[in-house]
């Protein structure tokens, strides 16, 4: 009787809970997925998607420091995830990635030429994609 009781406790032991979670890259054509322990942290499943999104080869190119991304629910996306947080405890398995802003990354407040920067990349975009370029005299 003993030795089917120490069996039973060892197997509830090893038993470890996994789920497959989906993961959204911003800017990116479809979600990655794979299984997770549910008590894996979420950096730790941050760092695996990256490594994931890289092997496949897809575009946008984003590296591979999971420092500067943030993960999100994208039912409750007001904020980011805590990175040492478990990825079970969310109660979700689908989420988006995206990268920190400057500000995040930096702790400082953006300057407004780098908002005209990308103001103005967003404008040539726009022009370029819908073909509205005026020709120069």
């Amino acid at each position: 009787m003993l030795l089917y009781i120490n069996k039973q406790k060892k197997n509830q032991k090893l038993k470890i809970n996994r789920f497959l979670v989906s993961i959204s890259f911003l800017g990116s054509a479809g979600p990655i997925r794979f299984v997770v322990r549910e008590d894996e942290t979420v950096a730790n499943v941050i760092d695996y998607a990256l490594r994931c999104y890289a092997r496949e080869g897809r575009l946008p190119l984003l590296g591979s420091d999971s420092s500067f991304f943030l993960l999100y629910c994208p039912y409750s996306a007001a904020e980011a995830i805590n990175p040492w947080g478990k990825i079970g405890l969310t109660g979700s398995r689908s989420f988006v990635l995206s990268k920190k802003s400057e500000a995040q990354n930096h702790g400082s407040s953006v300057e407004t030429t780098t908002i005209r920067k990308i103001s103005g990349r967003w404008k040539a975009w726009l022009n370029k994609s819908l073909g509205l370029m005026v020709p120069s005299h």
